[in-house]
C-alpha cells in the first residue's frame, strides 16, 4: 500500500509542479506582450528607415555597399537585419522591401521586429536547475507524506486484522499518538466500535450463561416431578400441577427473552401518540388487585396540567405500559404486606417524571447501575430491616429499561432513606 501511494502522491507533485512552471512561463509571456505595443511602433518606424536606408545602398552602389552598412549598425538592429536572394515568406513579425541591384538581381530586405509572438511549445520552459530541484524535492515531499498517511493507516489495518480473528480487546488509538486529524477520528471511532462489540459478546455470553442456568432450575423440577409420577401413580395428579406450573414459568421465560431480544434490536419506538396520564392511571388500577392480595397500599399522586393541555407521548403504548407495569409490579413484589407504594407523575419542562417508591429494603448502592441488565441478582440494603430485598433472577426491569430508552427516556434508581427503592421514569413529551 505504501509503495502504490508513494508513486501516486509522486505523479500528483511532478504534473502539479510541471503545471504550475509552464503556466507562470505563459503568464510572464502574455505579460511581455501587452506591454509591447509602444516598443514595437518604435521598432516598426526604425525598421522602415533602415530598410529604405539599405534598398537604396543597394540599388546605388551594390550589395558590398549594404553589407558595409549593415555592420555598422549596433549589434542588435545588425541582427534584426537580413537579405534573401528570395521572397519571404509573409510574417507580422518582421518588415519586408524588395530592391534591385545594379546588376538587375532582384532582393529582398527584411527587418525582424523584437516581440515575435508566443513562442512554439517545443519543450518545457523550465530551467534545468529548478526541474532537478523539483525532481529531488517530489522524491522527498512524496516519501515524507506517504509515511505519514500509511503510518496509522497501517495501524488501523493491523487493528481490523486482530478484530476479525476475535481479538476484541485490540484498540489503535494509542497508536495515532499526539495525531489531531481525521486519520485519528477514524481511529477513535475504530475503538468505539470495538469497546461496542466487545460489550455486546459479553452481554450475549452472559445472558447465555443466565438463560440456560434459570432454564436448568424447572427443567430439572420437570423431570423430577416426572420420575416421581412414575414411580407412585397415586401422586400422578399432584406430578401434572407441578408440570403445569413449571412449564408455565418457562413459557413465561421464553415470552419475556423474546420481547427483550426485540427491544434490543429495535431503533425506533413509534409514531402513535398517547396519553401517559391515563396509560400510567390503567396499569395502577389493573396492579391494585395484586397489592390488596398482598396487603399492600399502592397510591397515585399526578401532578399535571388539565387533559386538553396536557402534552402527549409518541411512541407505543404498549411497550411503555409492560415497562411502567414491571416497575409496579416488582415495588409490590418487595414491599411487605401493611407497606406502602406510592407512584407519582408529573410534567416538567416537557418531560414526564414517574416516580414509583416502595416500602422494601431497597439495593445496595453497588447494585443501583446494574439493576436493569437481564437476570442481575441483587442485595438488600439493610440486611436487618426484616424487609425482602430487591434480589432474584428477572427480566421486568431489563425489558422497561429498553422500552423506556426506544423513546428516548431514562429508567434509574435509587434507595429511599429511611428504606425502600425509587424507580424513576423520564420520558419526553412531543412536541
Amino acid at each position: 500500500m505504501k509503495v502504490r501511494l508513494f508513486w501516486k502522491i509522486l505523479f500528483a507533485f511532478w504534473i502539479t509542479f510541471l503545471a504550475i512552471t509552464q503556466g507562470v512561463w505563459l503568464l510572464f509571456e502574455a505579460n511581455r506582450l501587452r506591454h509591447a505595443g509602444p516598443e514595437v511602433a518604435v521598432m516598426r518606424q526604425a525598421g522602415q528607415v533602415f530598410l529604405s536606408a539599405g534598398a537604396t545602398l543597394v540599388q546605388t552602389r551594390g550589395t558590398a555597399a549594404y553589407d558595409r552598412f549593415v555592420a555598422t549598425l549596433p549589434p542588435p538592429e545588425r541582427d534584426r537585419m537580413q537579405r534573401l536572394d528570395q521572397r519571404p515568406v509573409a510574417d507580422q513579425g518582421q518588415l519586408i522591401m524588395p530592391t534591385v541591384a545594379p546588376d538587375g538581381r532582384r532582393l529582398w530586405l527584411t527587418y525582424r521586429l523584437a516581440p515575435r509572438g508566443l513562442l512554439p511549445m517545443r519543450g518545457l520552459h523550465v530551467p534545468p536547475e529548478m526541474l532537478v530541484l523539483g525532481i529531488v524535492g517530489g522524491l522527498a515531499f512524496s516519501a515524507a507524506l506517504a509515511w505519514y498517511l500509511t503510518s496509522p493507516i497501517r495501524s488501523l489495518r493491523e487493528g481490523f486484522g486482530a478484530l476479525a480473528s476475535g481479538d476484541l480487546a485490540a484498540r489503535v488509538g494509542p497508536r495515532m499518538g499526539r495525531r489531531r486529524d481525521e486519520i485519528a477520528d477514524l481511529a477513535q471511532d475504530f475503538d468505539r466500535m470495538a469497546q461496542r462489540l466487545q460489550e455486546l459478546v459479553l452481554m450475549r455470553d452472559r445472558l447465555l450463561h443466565d438463560v440456560s442456568h434459570e432454564l436448568r432450575s424447572p427443567l430439572a423440577r420437570l423431570t423430577l416431578a416426572i420420575g416421581l409420577a412414575r414411580l407412585s401413580p397415586a401422586s400422578t395428579d399432584t406430578a401434572l400441577d407441578r408440570i403445569e406450573h413449571e412449564a408455565s414459568r418457562l413459557d413465561v421465560l421464553v415470552g419475556e427473552l423474546l420481547q427483550l431480544a426485540r427491544l434490543e434490536h429495535q431503533q425506533a419506538a413509534g409514531e402513535d401518540y398517547f396519553d401517559l396520564a391515563d396509560l400510567t392511571a390503567g396499569v395502577l388500577a389493573e396492579a391494585r388487585i395484586e397489592a390488596d392480595v398482598a396487603g399492600v397500599i399502592l397510591a397515585y399522586e399526578a401532578s399535571l396540567p388539565p387533559d386538553e393541555e396536557r402534552p402527549a407521548v409518541r411512541g407505543q403504548a404498549a411497550l411503555i405500559h409492560r415497562a411502567i407495569d414491571n416497575v409496579v409490579r416488582n415495588a409490590l413484589r418487595f414491599t411487605p404486606r401493611g407497606g406502602t407504594v406510592l407512584a407519582s407523575l408529573s410534567l416538567t419542562g416537557g418531560e414526564y417524571v414517574l416516580a414509583v417508591r416502595d416500602d422494601g429494603s431497597g439495593v445496595a448502592e453497588a447494585m443501583l447501575a446494574m439493576m436493569f441488565e437481564p437476570f442481575v441478582r441483587g442485595e438488600a440494603a439493610d440486611s436487618h430491616s426484616g424487609g425482602p430485598a430487591h434480589a432474584g433472577p428477572g427480566l421486568g426491569l431489563a425489558i422497561a429499561h429498553r422500552a423506556v430508552a426506544s423513546h428516548g427516556g431514562t429508567i434509574a434508581a435509587r434507595n429511599h432513606p429511611p428504606h425502600g427503592l425509587e424507580v424513576t421514569i423520564s420520558l419526553p413529551a412531543a412536541g
